[in-house]
């Protein structure tokens, strides 16, 4: 007889370990790499320094919390720490060498104003930070002069002013006049000797340095963000900035040098609107050529909620490595020019599950990785993608001896498209008993589901819950022409889920049709909030940092300018007949048809998905006589589900549950 394995619990959440931010060091023998553990009594967060040689890994710190930044040398990790008992001054960030080969971190240099990036440029280095435009050489203040502008903004603690936008940003919270500059960082007698190479008002996207040059994008903030962006070089052995594309037309990301000749991501957003994918492009005597189309998304998309990353690439040995979606899971492409100055593409490693973030040496490669039965690990292979091996053990104790539901393929077409979903069953599922079932609409719209661990998935299928998830019209891994429902929101991706349901159904005719449930959060919670005001199949929903009206969420939104016309096939925000589209897909306006019981979980501070949004539904609702509920989560943002405070997190998926188990027994 099989040993019944124990079920997983909501607050298993707070037992894994997440790694990040993998670098290797010059010589490629030593990677490094930071681990984030949840404290749930104290309801924050832990990070540590790890480091792995030879296929072995080990915790190089035990606290204060401490975060990779960058390799100094072979043997000597530069690294930020966050010691509660030792504020730093404001707006400063100290920084500290630990040595890989034993001993405390030492206090190396404290830079005079927020880092957010940091490499090596010859003996000196090049950063990026947050500057305030309208005292942008902040960072030349003396400590007396820091504590008096500190002590004048505790003046203005009650006020928020705001005369540009986006005045917020989710994460960030009020960023109105904060720009990201430009450093030079030079160490002189044990001193940092700082220089801004960026004007105040402009803000920096991306750089990547090549020898003695730094090239870099980013656009002048004045009044508005624009659409687009520059590209630039900075030299430092002339000190000279060049202009190397300065005209609007194209949005550039990602920038690396490959053999000395420059490649930047662009897009000209012609095609596919805001989330067409960017090419990989050179830029020559002011012209933008395009070196690779990509067919899918050169990051990863594939969703989990017990990893951290999206990103990752690496440019060295004549090849870029990059990471990629395909399908519903992620693959390592390598990328090397030809003879016609063409990138060629090959895939070294692809499999199914969930690759978050990845990196690269001489002879290895290195990434962190899930799968279906596994939370995230790090991996070294080889650099031709042979040999995947696991080098660390993070989360083996936080599964052990738990059951974890495989998931079960349901292919099916709807619309004309061939699609796919997984269904979970609950431990010793019968098909002699009924059960009830959860359909989870993942957010984005460009995001996918694949074969990978979800926690909050196996929390309800520990309830007794059949979970059931798909990719629809909309969803990333099948290009930009699947991926675009502009002007189609709550059209073809609505159907697609209800075929998707009917599907499963049809697979599982013992899942209990009158205790069907749903949820999803961001996009999947504007379908959340579509799904009820178009159908009674589900005895309840939960609806979660959603959109509910595209013309108030357009206005307030820290991407809601650009995004909301965009997606809803709008020309702009204003006139009769952009208003009417925008209306035309928002939820709101057939919220009198609702008579599905509905929860909103929201956040106060997400400014993504504001929480007006999540009011408006939920009001609508409530003056219906519809029986809602409403949790509002005090200093969270769009991330509650991923990354919000332990405790917090814990509350939301029991809210969740709580309301399923309700209306389902």
């Amino acid at each position: 007889m099989a040993v019944r394995q124990s079920p997983i619990t909501i607050e298993d959440i707070a037992r894994f370990r997440l790694p990040s931010g993998l670098q290797y060091n010059p010589s490629g023998t030593c990677l490094a790499f930071q681990v984030t553990r949840a404290d749930l009594e104290k309801n924050t967060y832990h990070t540590d320094v790890w480091a792995a040689e030879g296929g072995q890994a080990r915790r190089l710190t035990f606290g204060p919390d401490t975060s990779v930044v960058l390799w100094d040398d072979d043997r000597t990790l530069i690294v930020s720490r966050k010691a509660p008992d030792a504020e730093p001054q404001p707006g400063t960030t100290p920084l500290f060498r630990l040595p890989l080969d034993g001993g405390e971190a030492a206090p190396w240099i404290t830079l005079p104003f927020g880092l957010q990036r940091m490499k090596k440029l010859g003996s000196a280095y090049i950063a990026t930070g947050s500057i305030r435009e309208d005292d942008s050489d902040a960072y030349k203040d003396t400590p007396e002069k820091r504590k008096e502008k500190a002590e004048a903004r505790k003046e203005e603690e009650d006020y928020h002013v705001v005369d540009e936008i986006p005045y917020w940003f989710n994460g960030q919270g009020y960023i109105n006049g904060q720009r990201t500059a430009l450093f030079l960082v030079e160490v002189r007698d044990g001193q940092p000797v700082c220089k801004r190479l960026t004007a105040p008002a402009f803000d920096v996207d991306d750089f990547c340095v090549d020898g003695q040059t730094v090239y870099y994008d980013g656009a002048v903030l004045k009044g508005k963000r624009p659409l687009y962006n520059r590209l630039y070089a900075w030299h430092a052995d002339t000190g000279k900035r060049e202009t190397l594309y300065g005209k609007d037309g194209y949005s550039f990301g990602g920038v690396f040098v490959l053999d000395g000749q420059l490649y930047v991501h662009a897009s000209d957003m012609k095609a596919y609107g805001l989330n067409q994918t960017a090419d990989i492009c050179t830029v020559k005597d002011g012209r933008v050529e395009k070196v690779f189309v990509p067919p899918v998304s050169l990051y990863s998309s594939v969703l989990g909620d017990t990893a951290e990353g999206g990103g990752g690439d690496y440019a060295g040995e004549g090849e870029y490595l990059t990471l990629a979606t395909v399908e519903a899971h992620n693959a390592v492409y390598s990328l090397k020019p030809g003879a016609d100055g063409q990138l060629s593409c090959r895939t070294l490693w692809e499999d199914e599950g969930m690759v978050c973030t990845m990196t690269a040496c001489a002879d290895k490669i290195a990434c962190v990785y899930q799968d279906w039965a596994h939370a995230a690990e790090v991996f070294e292979m080889s650099r031709d993608g042979s040999g995947m091996t696991r080098i660390t053990a993070l989360n083996e104790e936080a599964l052990a001896g738990r059951y974890v539901a495989k998931p079960q393929r349901v292919d099916y077409t709807s619309c004309g498209y061939d699609l796919r979903g997984w269904v979970l069953l609950p431990d010793g599922f019968s098909p002699k008993k009924t059960y009830p079932a959860v359909l989870d609409v993942h957010g984005g719209p460009r995001c996918a589901y694949g074969e990978t661990f979800f926690h909050e998935m196996q929390v309800w299928v520990a309830r007794g819950f059949v979970v059931f998830f798909t990719n629809i019209k909309g969803s990333d891994g099948r290009g930009d022409a699947f991926a675009d429902i502009r002007a189609d929101y709550g059209g073809t991706d609505f159907r697609n889920l209800m075929d998707f349901t009917d599907a499963v159904l049809a697979a599982y005719p013992n899942i209990d049709r009158t205790k069907l449930c749903e949820t999803g959060g961001s996009y999947g919670g504007f379908m959340t909030n579509w799904i009820i005001g178009h159908t009674d199949r589900f005895c309840c929903a939960a609806s979660q940092r959603s959109i509910s009206n595209w013309v108030s969420m357009s206005f307030i939104s820290d991407i809601g300018t650009f995004f909301g016309p965009d997606q809803c096939g709008a020309e702009g925000l204003y006139g009769e007949d952009n208003t009417a589209k925008l209306w035309k897909h928002s939820p709101l306006a057939y919220a009198k048809n609702v008579k599905t019981p509905t929860l909103f979980i929201h956040s106060e501070e997400d400014y993504r998905c504001p929480l007006p949004e999540g009011m408006q539904m939920m009001q609508a609702l409530a003056a219906n006589g519809v029986e809602t509920r409403m949790v509002i989560f005090k200093g969270e943002n769009h991330e509650l589900s991923r990354s919000g405070k332990p405790k917090h997190r814990v509350r939301r998926l029991r809210e969740i549950t709580e309301w399923f188990e309700k209306h389902t027994k």
